[in-house]
């Protein structure tokens, strides 16, 4: 890439001296301002206009150069620390048996099972359930007949 950039600066400068070469006899009067008159060459006008319009533009690409240059740094020198610093590795925790009994509240055909005193735990008095104890069923009635749309019990009513 480097030789490419010196290649055209090379034809610019040659371009240039050409140029100059032709059209260094004429001189040129150039009004800058009412009282103010400049007698110069062409080639002088040339070279003047063109330096006008590339050293800004030279500045701002070197300053934006530098300024990546150290956010790129800035990143490294993150990332290096980063890599050099020990993480430590947390200890205080046991991890959880794996289960290889199916999970039955997964399976959606697996009905629900009514929680009674012996379910509860030792604190309960009684180890025998009434039916008053167990909790009612969630959706319809237990009878499998009646689940059905257009059962006799829904036609009854």
């Amino acid at each position: 890439m480097q030789i490419v950039r010196t290649v055209i600066w090379v034809l610019l400068l040659v371009g240039l001296l050409l140029f100059s070469i032709a059209n260094w006899d004429p001189t040129v009067t150039v009004r800058i301002w009412d009282g103010i008159v400049v007698d110069t060459k062409i080639p002088a006008i040339v070279i003047v206009s063109f330096a006008i319009g590339f050293v800004p533009m030279w500045l701002y690409h070197r300053a934006s150069k530098w300024r990546l240059n150290r956010k790129i740094a800035s990143l490294e020198n993150a990332a290096r620390t980063a890599a050099a610093t020990p993480v430590a590795v947390r200890q205080d925790h046991e991890e959880e048996p794996v289960s290889t009994e199916p999970d039955v509240r997964a399976d959606p055909d697996t009905p629900l099972k009514p929680t009674t005193r012996e379910h509860i735990g030792p604190e309960a008095t009684t180890t025998e359930s009434t039916e008053a104890d167990k909790p009612g069923p969630l959706f319809g009635s237990d009878d499998p007949k009646s689940d059905k749309p257009g059962s006799e019990s829904e036609t009854k009513a």
